[in-house]
């Protein structure tokens, strides 16, 4: 089986080195020996580093998607923390959409003036109320760590 080294895994999937050093670090990749100075590492590799970028581009935190990993490190995905992100996802997806439509009733409005808009007011005053109640939700990661 041919390793490859570090410049290469970097070219080959486009993930900097200085990630792939990181990611061994905290324990995401294994390499599998050196070079040299160069470390080397196993073709699988490569898979781990898709399911990093995946779980990166879905949300999840490094220590979320290191837990997804089993000691050979292969995945192991717990289908329950994938609905729920599905989930999370979906009302983000939710608020982008809502986000857009605003913009766009914002930049077509004819009224003289976007304070003059009754809709522009009104999406306004619910942005308000979203900040004023997001602010006095507990931050439970915080409340964890006391």
């Amino acid at each position: 089986m041919k390793m490859l080294d570090i410049g290469e895994l970097s070219r080959s999937t486009g993930v900097r080195p200085s990630a792939l050093r990181y990611y061994e670090e905290v324990g995401l990749i294994t390499s599998v020996g050196r070079n040299g100075l160069r470390r080397q590492f196993p073709p699988e590799v490569r898979l781990q580093l898709a399911l990093i970028s995946m779980g990166k581009s879905a949300g999840f935190s490094l220590d979320e998607i290191a837990g997804m990993f089993g000691k050979d490190g292969l995945p192991d995905l717990p289908r329950d923390v994938l609905h729920r992100k599905a989930d999370e996802l979906d009302g983000r997806i939710r608020e982008l959409i809502a986000l857009r439509d605003t913009l766009r009733h914002v930049a077509d409005c004819s009224a003289p003036s976007h304070m003059e808009c009754p809709t522009f007011k009104r999406l306004i005053g619910i942005a308000q109320a979203r900040a004023v109640n997001a602010s006095e939700k507990p931050d439970i990661k915080k409340s964890r760590a006391k």
